[in-house]
């Protein structure tokens, strides 16, 4: 079964917050030019060599941005360290944690602190 493309995906995508989808998934590809999206999980996200981001988007009106360290578990995993000023981040192992976008005024409020944030995750990979 061929792979659906990311532009695909976002055309058949029926979620209430559409729209400022598309601002994180640019703003995420204008961070590294090293960076590519692809759909993983049934959402638009996010790799180097290996999978670093994924933006969650199920179920509706979910919003979220998951920062992990590749798709398999480690078994002893590094302590990530990122800026977190505002404090919209919230871990959930080591190697992984979430930034939670209520709303398209949320996530447009929270693109400044994703700049460090994303930054400071891609370096530690």
């Amino acid at each position: 079964m061929p792979k659906i493309t990311i532009d695909h995906f976002m055309e058949k995508l029926e979620h209430p917050h559409k729209a400022v989808i598309q601002e994180p998934r640019e703003f995420i590809l204008s961070i590294d030019d090293r960076i590519k999206e692809q759909v993983k999980w049934n959402a638009p996200s996010f790799y180097l060599t290996e999978d670093f981001a994924t933006l969650r988007v199920q179920p509706a009106p979910m919003l979220q941005l998951v920062l992990y360290a590749g798709v398999k578990k480690h078994t002893d995993p590094k302590q990530f360290e990122i800026p977190d000023p505002l404090g919209i981040v919230k871990w959930m192992a080591k190697d992984r944690c979430t930034i939670t976008l209520t709303s398209p005024e949320d996530a447009r409020e929270k693109m400044n602190a994703l700049t460090p944030i994303l930054v400071s995750w891609i370096s530690q990979l």
